[in-house]
């Protein structure tokens, strides 16, 4: 049985030894899907409050959020060390735990590339200076990324490690619309082109069952990422929490969340088709606590990663 090429492999190849990614998410940054400037209330699936609690969150930023307008940033000094605090603690427990040797300093939660250049150059200059990070991982959206900050990733990708992610979700858009997205599947993609074309490491981020879509529709969409030219991908599918609009539908029956037996045939059949130098990161996505309401096949990872390693099979692969 074959091993899918997963990121960590590609990582190890690269570099020679074990690097990990360090989740960081930095108090102030927010959406332009949930502040107004594109859309309201973010994403249909996306509680907006979950991303509040980050690690040494700073009190004094509660309310205070960036975008790309903003004409200054008081709280700079504090976000610079609440990214050192966090990296320390965190690649501390890699080291110790997994026996991680070097690390990608993650920007995780919500858009990191919405705040103003000066604010972004001085984070990133921070992170690439901290021990043994060998570089960057940017998650972001599509309509959130000027050409400045993209010249300037693209700079850093010289010496370093630099890789963008972008949420891709669907190319059709009229579930983007469903799902408030805010932007187009064109935007997504001429924003991947402009990033490959700037030497960047692209990972595009892809969810299956989201609402009104075919099996179909999903192997299209990662069809499409495939073309585009990704280096890694992110499968996940969609689950419903609480305090979100998608449990609104859930709860009245409009939506009907996607099985695991449909989850694990579509999965199946786009890891299959992948480009082989395309590198998977994810697999699957879930939560265990009281906010997941459905569907529960998604609140055990270890049994869900056992069912798709099981489906795997039938192409002669693992996870």
């Amino acid at each position: 049985m074959k091993q899918i090429y997963t990121y960590g492999n590609y990582l190890k190849d690269k570099f020679g030894c074990k690097v990990y990614k360090v989740g960081i998410n930095i108090s102030g940054f927010t959406c332009p899907n949930i502040d107004g400037t594109v859309a309201k209330g973010g994403c249909t699936f996306c509680e907006n409050d979950s991303f509040s609690a980050s690690t040494n969150e700073i009190k004094e930023l509660k309310g205070f959020y960036l975008n790309l307008d903003s004409k200054e940033n008081p709280f700079l000094q504090k976000q610079l060390e609440q990214l050192e605090i966090q990296f320390k603690e965190i690649s501390k427990i890699q080291k110790e735990k997994y026996g991680a040797e070097k690390f990608l300093v993650y920007f995780q939660s919500f858009t990191n590339t919405y705040a103003p250049f000066e604010t972004l150059k001085a984070l990133y200059e921070k992170a690439l200076s901290l021990d043994n990070v060998v570089g960057l991982s940017v998650g972001t959206r599509s309509d959130s990324i000027t050409e400045e900050t993209l010249e300037f990733l693209a700079k850093l990708n010289k010496t370093k490690e630099i890789w963008i992610e972008f949420g891709i979700q669907s190319i059709f858009d009229e579930t983007l619309d469903k799902i408030n997205r805010g932007h187009d599947s064109q935007n997504v993609k001429n924003w991947i082109l402009k990033s490959k074309k700037a030497g960047l490491h692209v990972c595009g981020h892809l969810i299956f069952g989201l609402p009104d879509e075919t099996k179909e529709m999903m192997i299209e969409t990662a069809k499409e990422a495939y073309k585009w030219g990704i280096d890694s991908v992110k499968y996940h599918p969609l689950y419903v929490v609480k305090r979100t609009a998608l449990a609104n539908d859930f709860v009245s029956g409009k939506f009907i969340p996607i099985s695991e037996d449909e989850y694990l045939d579509v999965l199946v059949k786009t890891i299959e088709i992948k480009p082989k130098n395309v590198s998977v990161q994810r697999v699957t996505a879930g939560i265990d606590d009281d906010s997941l309401l459905a569907p529960q096949w998604c609140r055990d990872k270890n049994r869900q990663i056992k069912h798709i390693n099981k489906a795997l099979k039938s192409i002669g692969l693992k996870y």
